[in-house]
């Protein structure tokens, strides 16, 4: 077999191993599965998510989603809890136990402390023999028949199948609490969604120059506007109403059409009853309208009057596509 092959055959019979990890864990969307959904979503407290080694880094990562995704949880590492930081916890908190073995000495000092307390543990366990499934209220098994790994050592199906349950969690419990793509945008507000779900154009043309010239004004002093104000285009102005747009498009065009312009006035090259936004739209409205006329500037209004122009480098700056 070539070297290349070689390669190919170990990622294929690893990608197939926890693709079978995953497909095993169908059975355990259980009476216990939703018992636990259900215990979250009715708990006052937070969500404690615990582990030791690999599946302390899977309990990283399942407390992300569910902080993500609408139910309030901390990381807790279990070998910290035992030194000190079993004072995050509070009484009405419920606390995931994520193991493998479910044997682990570090578990098995923090677990009676947990009982003690009277919190509610749910087991995310590979061995439903294990100390840990026996002691915790709500078993959600993750037993996998073997790693990708060739040796079956390296943790890797087991975790995956760790990850996999936590997201099945994390997605009952968004559905259960209706939780939307605005509700999303709101703990992900340096993010491309929240961005699109708040960002207004006012928050952006604000920090733009205004450029402007009435409609009279003469070519050279419209191509000066247009070059000072740095944003390709200019407002065209009557009587403090905004009748149209000149842009550096516009200015190619004439050139081409009238070598000597200095007869022409900006109402001779400007474009009238322009597309226009208003200050109070969402920035992604603003691509929308960009998008849909080919264009690249939009003047803005405010109560129908001109106070600047957003520019399509603004929105992409700002990462919404």
């Amino acid at each position: 077999m070539s070297h290349k092959n070689k390669i190919k055959k170990s990622a294929i019979t690893a990608i197939e191993n926890e693709y079978s990890a995953i497909k095993n864990l169908l059975a355990s969307v259980n009476d216990d599965f939703v018992k636990s959904v259900d215990m979250i979503y009715h708990s006052p407290g937070r969500v404690i998510i615990t582990g030791i080694g690999k599946s302390a880094i899977i309990a990283q990562k399942i407390a992300a989603t569910l902080n993500s995704t609408g139910t309030s949880s901390v990381f807790m590492h279990a070998a910290d809890a035992i030194h000190g930081d079993l004072g995050i916890i509070r009484e009405d908190d419920v606390v995931i136990m994520l193991s493998k073995s479910g044997e682990t000495p570090e578990l098995k000092v923090l677990i009676p402390l947990l009982r003690a307390r009277k919190n509610k543990l749910i087991a995310i366990v590979g061995n439903t023999a294990s100390y840990l499934a026996k002691q915790a209220d709500l078993v959600l098994d993750v037993t996998v028949s073997k790693e990708a790994c060739p040796n079956n050592l390296a943790p890797t199906s087991s975790t995956t199948a760790q990850m996999v349950m936590g997201d099945a969690l994390a997605i009952s419990l968004l559905e259960l609490r209706g939780f939307t793509a605005q509700d999303f945008a709101k703990v992900h507000p340096g993010g491309s969604l929240g961005k699109r779900m708040f960002l207004h154009v006012s928050d952006l043309a604000v920090n733009n120059e205004v450029p402007s010239v009435e409609k009279n004004e003469n070519m050279n002093n419209v191509i000066l506007e247009i070059s000072s104000k740095r944003l390709g285009a200019t407002a065209v102005m009557d009587d403090g109403q905004l009748v149209g747009i000149i842009t550096d498009g516009d200015l190619r065009r004439m050139i081409q059409k009238n070598p000597d312009f200095s007869e022409l006035k900006a109402a001779d090259t400007m474009t009238v009853n322009p597309k226009s936004i208003d200050h109070d739209a969402l920035l992604v409205d603003a691509l929308n309208v960009m998008r849909e006329n080919n264009i690249t500037q939009l003047p803005v209004l405010k109560n129908n009057i001109y106070i600047g122009i957003i520019h399509l480098h603004d929105i992409l700056h700002e990462g919404i596509f």
